[in-house]
C-alpha cells in the first residue's frame, strides 16, 4: 500500500510497498479517505518531536471507510464511514486508573508512537471508532480530531454562552476555536494573528480579527470591553508574547486557557494573575467522550459548512512528500491541509 513515511529530519517519502497491516481480533481495517496534517506532524518532519522515530508512517487525523472487520461485536459494518480516536493509553498509570487516560503518563498517539493514517489502510480497535453521519462531507469530517481538541479546551475553560472571548493565534486550532465559540453563543470572538490571509478567513467566518502587526491587541480589547477585558482568553499560538499578554487581555476573575502547547518556558505575568484573581488552566488533547462529541457536532449543517472552509488544500498521497514544503512556503496560504489517501 502507499504511505507517507518520515525517514529522518526534513525527509519524508511516499512508499508504494508497505504491507497492509495484519488485522487483529476486535479491530477494523479502515480504507483511509483523508488524513490531516497537524502541528505534531510538522514537529516530526523537522526532527524536534521527542518520541517519533524513523521510519514512521505519519498521520493521526484520519477518516475513512471500514474495509474489513475482524470478530466485530460493536455493530459496525463494512462500508461505514468512520473517524478514529487516535490516543494510546497504558491503562496502568495513575491517570489511567483514575479515569483520565487521555493524560496518561505514557500517552502515545497513532502516527507518532506507531504507524499512522497517511496510508491507504490503517487498523483500529472497534472501541475507538465513531460513525460519521452521511450528511457530513469528507472535508468537514477531516477536522474532527482537531475539533475534539477545541471541545476539550472549551470544557476546561468552563465556557458559557454569552461569554466574551479572545483567541490568540489563527492557526488551525485557533480558527476552529473561534468557529466553535461562535456556534456555541459567545458574545464576542476576537481573534489575533499576523497572517492577513488567515485573518481574512476569520472575518469571513464572523470573527473580529485583529492583525497584531498593525494594532496593539490589549488596547483593542480594552476599547471593546470598556477596559474590563474578556471573560476567557484562549491562547492558541504557543508564542512568547502571547504568554506574557494573556493576563492583560483577561478580566478580573476571568479564565485563561492554555490551548497551544508552549515548546519552551516563556515569561508569564504571575503578579497580575494574583492581583486579578484569574484562573489559568491547561488543556492537552481530549477524552473519548469529547471526541465523540466532536463527531456529533459535525451533524450541524451551519457548523459543518464553516469547518469545510478551514480545509484550504487537499493533496494527493502521491504528492504528499511535498506537503511540508508547501506549508512552510509563505507564498501559499494554508490553514488546514489534508492528504487524500485514495490511491
Amino acid at each position: 500500500m502507499k504511505t507517507l513515511v518520515y525517514e529522518g529530519p526534513e525527509k519524508v517519502a511516499v512508499h508504494n510497498d508497505y504491507a497492509v497491516p495484519e488485522l487483529k481480533s476486535g479491530q477494523v481495517r479502515i480504507k483511509v479517505t483523508y488524513c490531516g496534517i497537524c502541528g505534531s506532524d510538522i514537529g516530526i518532519f523537522i526532527g524536534t518531536h521527542p518520541r517519533a522515530k524513523a521510519p514512521l508512517v505519519l498521520g493521526h487525523e484520519f477518516i475513512g471507510v471500514i474495509d474489513e472487520i475482524k470478530d466485530g461485536t460493536k455493530g459496525f459494518q463494512v462500508g461505514d464511514r468512520v473517524s478514529a480516536y487516535p490516543l494510546l493509553s497504558c491503562g496502568d498509570c495513575f491517570p489511567c486508573k483514575t479515569g483520565i487516560p487521555h493524560v496518561c503518563q505514557h500517552l502515545g498517539l497513532i502516527g507518532i508512537d506507531c504507524d499512522g493514517g497517511i496510508a491507504e489502510y490503517v487498523n483500529c480497535s472497534e472501541d475507538v471508532i465513531f460513525k460519521i453521519d452521511d450528511s457530513v462531507s469528507d472535508k468537514a469530517a477531516a477536522v474532527i480530531e482537531p475539533l475534539a481538541v477545541v471541545v476539550r479546551s472549551l470544557h476546561q475553560a468552563n465556557f458559557q454562552a454569552l461569554d466574551s472571548t479572545v483567541v490568540v493565534g489563527a492557526g488551525p486550532i485557533g480558527v476552529l476555536t473561534g468557529i466553535l465559540l461562535k456556534h456555541c453563543g459567545a458574545s464576542q470572538v476576537i481573534i489575533s494573528d499576523v497572517d492577513e490571509a488567515r485573518l481574512a478567513m476569520c472575518r469571513e467566518l464572523g470573527m473580529d480579527a485583529v492583525n497584531v502587526k498593525e494594532v496593539d491587541l490589549v488596547d483593542y480589547v480594552n476599547k471593546k470591553t470598556d477596559n474590563v477585558g474578556v471573560d476567557i482568553v484562549f491562547e492558541c499560538s504557543g508564542a512568547a508574547p502571547a504568554a506574557m499578554q494573556c493576563v492583560d487581555l483577561c478580566r478580573i476573575h476571568g479564565t485563561i486557557c492554555m490551548t497551544g502547547v508552549h515548546k519552551m518556558p516563556h515569561e508569564v505575568n504571575l503578579r497580575d494573575l494574583n492581583f486579578k484573581e484569574q484562573t489559568m488552566v491547561g488543556t492537552r488533547v481530549y477524552t473519548l467522550r469529547e471526541f465523540e462529541q466532536a463527531v456529533e457536532l459535525t451533524k450541524d449543517p451551519a457548523l459543518a459548512a464553516d469547518l469545510e472552509k478551514t480545509v484550504t488544500q487537499v493533496v494527493p498521497i502521491d504528492e504528499s512528500d511535498k506537503v511540508f514544503d508547501m506549508i512552510k512556503d509563505p507564498a501559499v496560504n494554508t490553514v488546514k491541509v489534508v492528504v487524500d489517501c485514495r490511491a
